[in-house]
């Protein structure tokens, strides 16, 4: 059986039209002899997208009991017994009710697909599996409801439904995506402008990747090896030397070009760790490519030119930016084509573009095996040495002992001397004793003795075959020094972050681990960190104009603003790359440290703004009870003149008049707790005695003993709070606990002393509150996700949070054992000041 085409409609949001333009195709298909069938729509009450309906055969639904609540799902053996050629099925993220043939509906998709029958689906961003977890930082919603990201990879073709966020929040104000009761809850939160504007380029950028990845699985299908120039990929490479962001900067600016440009950064490091760049300078430059909008790169290679040309086409480039080679002429003559001549023989259809910059075309630097940072001067000393003691030495025994037979073991007792000098001084020694063997041998071991001649070729072929061992045993011990140096610098190099990490990890101030560690590294008498005329951090005792011959200040630029001082012996150029990882990490500890200043500085206005905003929230939330009650009496009062009895309008003036007198208290206390936030007014902290406030919040509520239980110790102590807020905090956690415990379960309020203070516990029995949910239980307006704004938990937790830590004291929720909810209240024993 053939099978069904997938098509798939994504959305940035809810409301952005999607199911209205499911349903517009539909119409375009049937216009065409298709036939199309509604199996699952939701209009979600719009009125735009229920009259698209009109016209479509529509499968019923099927009804399901879950819970003592009717749910309609898709009908699968009813669209299936209908076979049309295009079915309509709305959410393809939506989980299905218990006891379905499946738990998703995506799994109802793939079922009607294998049955032949196309189908046109929908699904928003945020239900995509991989992009779960983004959306939740996004929006702070978590979505439970998810589609794998191969069901959508599979699917015959995806189309964003796209609508700027603006014009999707002037929808919602009307009215057009939610009924008027969640319209302001919904702008508050999920449909924030910035959030809208996340979603959007998530949902675009997810598409633009599958487009990506289908384009390449299409080009290794058919076997298609040269570039697709569908948009520009730039491919910089990076050597770390400080050539690095012209390159960047002049790949970014080719990027640029065409439109949907990329730019991508690589440094190909050799597969031993040898080879490698300067670290500070690759961090500079990872900073500077994410700063262009480009990502960067690190591959293994031991061939640069093959790793970065691998590279260039695994990433489809269509261009190749690098810089001209640092080396002069003379070298390249003499060493060979560089990495730009052989990138630019094998690229093929990729474009290279050779970039010179201010350290191109440098001076001839041509090291010889053993000589110059590889092998220390002590070793190459002790080398001479060798040779100076060890010849005169080696003569003196082979002269006692020589015979005409000896001449072999003589030879090679000399080589031996030349490789043990090699061994140990490298290159120059090791020449020296080649060229004092040789003469050494002449004289005193060859016809005619104690003259020195050549007569024989063999005797000069000796000579140049000491000098080539001298040479290979050189360049051997010249690659084991620069590994073991490499290895001693990579392995002080970890030892050091590790030793910081493992501080900071320990409670240390991380800037202060880098200062200390940075002058025990490099043996200095002192290092510190300066920004201005302020000392950040400090070790050891800076050389501040004490004139001391021997004691060097270098200073070295940390980030924007801050300067390191290093005190004490002059850094050797092997020291530079250390000294780079340092700066690097002391930069980034500032900005933290910076980053963490400023979050204390926020802070307080954080908690200020979050309690003014709870109370901002109780004018909404707790005055509508009084007034409609004031409201009605009046009303009642003023229409029915001569028609209730006395009794009647009694009632109805009691009524108003303890309405209004609650309104007139509340207004009070909301209005001294501003006062509190904005400094105009103390908090008044009493010694509260909590027998004497629970009974004036459930005379407010109007409950009695059979509603709720009271477990309060006689011996409990008297807590520091002001007993209006403790009043307000208790009324909301009891009307939220009465709102959701069965009627059976009283609530019930238990009070205990624990260490210094004294915990207050409203406990119900009721549904509770998912673990996934309880962090958003306590935001304002948040209810449990973007659902009917009339139900769940409301503002009063919200509020109730605001005004426990106003009086120094914290809310927390627990799960009641059994099922439920428990919200503890912790406030300061009167003992405690």
């Amino acid at each position: 059986m053939k099978q069904g085409r997938l098509r798939v409609l994504l959305g940035a949001a809810p409301g952005v039209g999607k199911t209205y333009a499911m349903l517009e195709e539909g119409r375009r298909l049937r216009s065409e002899g298709r036939d199309v069938v509604v199996a699952v729509v939701e209009t979600h009450g719009r009125a735009a997208t229920r009259a698209m309906t009109l016209g479509f055969e529509i499968v019923p639904r099927l009804r399901v009991a879950h819970r003592g609540v009717d749910l309609e799902e898709l009908d699968l053996d009813a669209v299936l017994a209908r076979a049309p050629q295009v079915a309509l099925v709305d959410e393809l993220a939506h989980t299905n009710a218990p006891g379905l043939a499946h738990e998703k509906r995506w799994r109802d998709v793939e079922t009607l697909l294998d049955a032949g029958i196309d189908v046109i689906s929908t699904v928003n961003i945020q239900h995509i599996e991989s992009l779960n977890d983004v959306v939740q930082q996004i929006t702070g919603v978590p979505q439970r409801e998810t589609v794998p990201d191969a069901v959508l990879r599979d699917a015959d073709q995806i189309e964003v439904v796209d609508l700027a966020p603006q014009a999707l929040r002037d929808r919602l104000s009307a009215g057009v995506v939610y009924p008027a009761a969640r319209i302001d809850a919904a702008l508050s939160n999920y449909f924030r402008l910035g959030n809208l504007t996340a979603l959007r380029e998530l949902a675009l950028l997810w598409l633009a990747d599958e487009v990506d990845s289908s384009l390449q699985r299409y080009r290794t299908e058919h076997g298609i090896g040269q570039k697709w120039e569908a948009r520009e990929r730039v491919v910089v490479a990076l050597t770390g030397g400080p050539e690095g962001e012209t390159l960047l900067r002049r790949g970014s600016r080719i990027a640029a070009r065409s439109a949907g440009g990329q730019l991508l950064a690589v440094h190909v490091t050799s597969q031993d760790g040898l080879r490698s760049g300067d670290p500070g300078a690759l961090t500079a430059q990872r900073a500077l490519v994410e700063s262009l909008g480009g990502t960067f790169h690190q591959v293994v290679g031991s061939d640069i030119p093959e790793a970065l040309v691998q590279f260039a086409r695994a990433s489809n480039a269509t261009q190749l930016v690098l810089g001209v080679s640092r080396r002069s002429r003379l070298a390249a003559l003499v060493t060979g084509a560089g990495i730009g001549a052989t990138v630019i023989r094998e690229s093929g259809d990729i474009d290279v573009h050779i970039v010179t910059h201010a350290a191109a075309g440098g001076r001839l630097r041509m090291r010889l095996p053993g000589v110059g940072g590889s092998l220390t001067a002590r070793r190459r000393l002790l080398g001479a040495a060798i040779a100076l003691a060890g010849g005169p030495l080696l003569t003196w025994l082979l002269t006692a002992f020589r015979s005409d037979e000896s001449i072999t073991s003589d030879v090679l007792a000399y080589q031996l001397l030349v490789v043990v000098v090699a061994l140990v001084g490298g290159i120059w020694p090791a020449l020296f004793a080649a060229l004092l063997s040789g003469v050494t041998l002449d004289f005193f071991f060859v016809d005619p003795l104690y003259t020195v001649t050549v007569d024989e070729p063999l005797h000069l072929l000796a000579l140049l075959l000491y000098i080539v061992i001298a040479v290979l045993v050189s360049i051997v011990v010249d690659q084991a020094a620069r590994r073991s140096r490499a290895a001693r610098r990579s392995a002080a190099e970890s030892e050091l972050i590790a030793g910081v990490a493992g501080e900071v990890l320990r409670g240390q101030d991380a800037l202060q681990a880098f200062v200390t560690r940075t002058r025990e590294a490099f043996g200095l008498t002192g290092v510190r960190v300066v920004v201005g005329e302020r000392v950040l951090a400090s070790d050891g005792e800076p050389a501040d104009g004490a004139g001391a011959p021997d004691v060097s200040v270098d200073r070295v630029a940390v980030g924007e603003r801050a300067v390191l001082e290093l005190h004490g012996r002059t850094l050797q150029s092997s020291d530079r790359r250390l000294l780079g990882i340092i700066v690097t990490q002391l930069a980034s500890a500032l900005e933290n440290a910076d980053l963490e200043q400023t979050a204390r500085e926020m802070a307080p206005l954080a908690a200020a703004d979050r309690v003014r905003t709870a109370l901002l929230a109780a004018v909404g939330h707790d005055l509508r009870r009084p007034l409609a009650s004031a409201t009605a009496a009046l009303t009642g009062l003023r229409s029915s003149t001569g028609i209730l009895t006395p009794a009647d309008r009694e009632e109805l003036l009691e009524t108003a008049e303890t309405s209004l007198g609650q309104l007139t208290r509340l207004l009070t206390d909301l209005l001294d707790v501003s006062r509190v936030q904005a400094g105009a007014l103390a908090v008044t902290l009493a010694d509260v005695d909590l027998v004497d406030v629970v009974p004036a919040a459930l005379e407010e509520l109007e409950v009695g003993p059979s509603a709720v239980e009271l477990d309060l110790p006689a011996e409990l102590p008297a807590m520091r709070a002001d007993p209006v807020l403790l009043e307000r905090v208790l009324v909301n956690l009891l009307a939220n606990a009465l709102k959701h415990a069965p009627s059976a379960s009283p609530v019930v309020v238990a009070a205990s002393a624990f260490l210094d203070g004294v915990q207050i516990r409203v406990i119900d029995r009721g549904p509770g509150v998912p673990a996934d949910r309880r962090e958003d239980i306590f935001v304002p307006f948040q209810r449990l996700g973007d659902t009917d704004n009339s139900t769940g938990l409301g503002l009063g937790l919200a509020l109730s949070k605001g005004f426990v830590e106003g009086m120094g004291g914290t809310l927390e929720y627990e799960e009641t054992p059994g099922g439920g909810s428990t919200f503890v209240v912790a406030l300061r024993a009167a003992a405690v000041l």
